[in-house]
């Protein structure tokens, strides 16, 4: 039978192990993730410092059978971070391992440790006159051991890749306690099974990653910025393969945005300069990174310039400052906030193939909207094909007035996207919330082998349990 850590025996085996420093009182944050749709319970909270303490505390919660839940910024939408049932675990948090251990900027290699926020990373990375691309909204509290424990995605992926593209090596502490010494620097090792790819994306349920190498790229040379308004999903489809015409691996955002986060703003988010006088219905954020002589503007301009002629896109806006490219990016990267602000009724971080997604659009918004008058912001990582597909209750009403409905949008969304060859998770990962929905739509024999991958590494299953399979 597991033991209830909050009973003091087990937290006195750590105090005896570790000193009583690292040992903290726990306060609501480590309890909730930002929509709230989750509420944990912790046991005891530790701060190790050290690879070796967090070997330690593994260790000793294997040895009690004490689950263990690791926890990097708090900032993951799916309750990975928050055990809600069961005996009270050990809450890991990295926050204070949170050292650049080393920069090699002739390999353009960056190590990190797990509790490194992530500017904190591409600001390491810029000192050394290089970028490390992994960018998304949270960047100011997420940490990148929590980035790769649910292999991020975010708005740089269609020029530089996921989380799990941009990591070369990891250290990781295995469920008996084990240290794993992965830091690798090599970008050819074929020595044997990718243990690197296997903790990447398992949202700590096979171990705790405490640092990781990480792959840097030269900085463009110069970067140009622009919102373009499109006629539809499927225009903004054929922008995207005219751009990466024109101008080849030098897109490195491209973002489908519609009229409703637009709106949101205008409604909570009043003081947001929004790029256009009237509102379109569909636009796309469009950032080019380029090095030499070519001028990001002048290719942007070539670019509005074809795909007018093409009637593919009406007016633009191509920042021609820092200050106009930081304020088209506020518009993107408050979308989110205005969403939280407004309250969705359910929220879908799903990916389709990109030819599909004109229609995946439009028989969605025939199915929700055949459910009630619900709005619903559709935009997301179209160079991708990622979508965050949020349903929203109409306006003057409260998301709680729609909870028994909730399941019934998620069902029929997720429905839609499993008939379209998609996925239910293009980014946020399974967590808790859709540890059912993997269940559902999961390949049976992908599942299987994800089982016995667990049982072999976690035969006691201490890591964080109902995170990603279900109990």
């Amino acid at each position: 039978m597991k033991l209830n850590p909050a009973d003091g025996n087990f937290a006195q085996s750590i105090r005896t192990a570790l000193g009583d420093d690292i040992l903290h009182p726990v306060e609501e944050r480590y309890l909730e993730e930002p929509r709230r749709r989750f509420a944990g319970h912790v046991g005891v909270l530790a701060l190790p410092k050290s690879v070796e303490q967090v070997s330690t505390l593994v260790r000793l919660a294997s040895d009690a059978s004490v689950p263990v839940v690791p926890y990097g910024g708090g900032t993951g939408l799916v309750g990975g971070q928050v055990m809600t049932d069961g005996p009270a675990p050990l809450l890991v948090s990295l926050e204070r391992m949170s050292a650049i251990r080393a920069v090699y900027p002739t390999e353009n290699i960056l190590i990190a440790e797990a509790g490194a926020i992530l500017t904190d990373v591409q600001a390491a990375a810029e000192e050394a006159d290089r970028l490390f691309p992994l960018a998304l909204a949270a960047q100011g509290s997420c940490r990148i051991g929590g980035n790769l424990a649910t292999n991020a995605g975010g708005v740089n992926v269609l020029r530089y890749g996921n989380a799990r593209d941009l990591c070369l090596g990891l250290e990781a502490v295995l469920p008996n306690g084990e240290i794993w010494h992965g830091l690798s620097r090599l970008r050819k090792d074929n020595t044997g099974y990718d243990l690197r790819n296997l903790l990447i994306g398992a949202e700590g349920t096979l171990g705790i990653i405490t640092a990781a190498s990480l792959k840097l790229y030269p900085r463009p040379a110069e970067t140009g910025t622009a919102m373009f308004q499109v006629a539809s999903p499927d225009a903004a489809i054929k922008l995207l393969a005219l751009a990466r015409d024109q101008v080849g691996e030098g897109v490195s955002t491209f973002e489908l945005i519609h009229k409703q986060g637009l709106q949101f703003l205008s409604e909570v988010l009043p003081d947001i300069r929004q790029p256009f006088d009237v509102q379109p219905e569909w636009m796309v954020l469009i950032e080019f990174g380029l090095s030499g002589s070519a001028s990001p503007s002048d290719a942007l301009m070539a670019l509005f310039e074809t795909a007018e002629a093409r009637g593919l896109v009406g007016d633009a806006v191509i920042a021609q400052s820092e200050a106009q490219r930081l304020e088209l990016w506020a518009v993107r990267e408050l979308i989110p906030e205005g969403n939280r602000l407004i309250g969705s009724v359910s929220s879908h971080d799903i990916s389709v193939p990109i030819s599909h997604i004109p229609e995946f659009i439009l028989r969605g918004s025939e199915i929700v909207r055949g459910l009630g008058d619900f709005r619903i912001n559709c935009f997301g990582h179209l160079g991708d094909g990622n979508l965050h597909y949020n349903v929203f209750p109409p306006q003057g009403h409260s998301r709680s007035e729609y909870d028994a409905q909730r399941q019934t949008v998620k069902r029929l969304v997720h429905d839609l996207v499993h008939e379209f060859g998609g996925s239910i998770s293009a980014e946020h990962g399974i967590g808790r919330l859709k540890t059912d929905d993997l269940s559902r739509y999961g390949d049976p024999v992908k599942l299987s082998a994800m089982r016995s991958i667990k049982a072999a590494l976690d035969p006691k299953g201490i890591m964080n349990p109902g995170a990603v399979l279900k109990a």
